[in-house]
């Protein structure tokens, strides 16, 4: 009889004992030191969804000439030709090791170019900045231009022109170096580099 005692009590206290030890675990357990490790993106998907808009979009293209083509936005919108981007950056790597990053805070694209607005920043690996007021990139053929007003700062001194061209000196040569071609109306200042 004490055997079937002790064991239909310890039927009933061992099951209490493991459920009180699993709340002390709980109640007493230190609080994390990290946050969460996991970063969550400040948007709010019904809006996006109504507005058909698209969260940090990206694309990447090999031109031609064999330059890499990586443009990052804020945010996006399919139109009926297109897309337009908002806080847009294009980096362009030609196949000479020279890269040009390009900042707009709009665009727009369509099959065969990117057209950048807003105020254009332009700064290449070899000391140049660039500001215009919109710049088109045809994809395609690795060609940078600015049809308004440019204003440059160079390693060398600084230039003010009408347009802009950016381009392969031979579109054949995928390795060959590129020319940067600034016309109406040039006004160039010379600052000799002193030693």
């Amino acid at each position: 009889m004490n055997r079937t005692r002790i064991v239909r009590w310890l039927r009933v206290l061992l099951p209490l004992v493991a459920l009180a030890m699993l709340s002390t675990m709980f109640l007493f357990s230190r609080g994390s030191d990290t946050e969460s490790r996991i970063p969550y993106a400040e948007v709010d998907a019904e809006e996006a969804a109504r507005e058909g808009r698209v969260v940090a979009p990206e694309y990447s293209a090999v031109a031609g000439d064999g330059s890499q083509i990586a443009l990052r936005a804020a945010n996006g919108r399919p139109t009926a030709d297109g897309a337009t981007a908002e806080g847009l950056q294009l980096d362009l790597r030609r196949s000479d090791g020279v890269t040009a990053t390009v900042t707009a805070p709009n665009s727009g694209s369509d099959a065969d170019a990117i057209r950048l607005g807003g105020g254009v920043t332009m700064q290449t690996s070899t000391g140049w900045r660039l500001v215009t007021d919109s710049l088109e990139a045809a994809t395609g053929q690795g060609v940078l231009r600015a049809d308004t007003r440019v204003e440059a700062e160079a390693p060398f001194g600084e230039i003010e022109a009408g347009s802009m061209r950016l381009e392969p000196e031979d579109a054949e040569a995928s390795d060959g170096p590129a020319i940067l071609n600034f016309s109406g109306g040039v006004r160039l200042i010379y600052r000799p580099q002193t030693e």
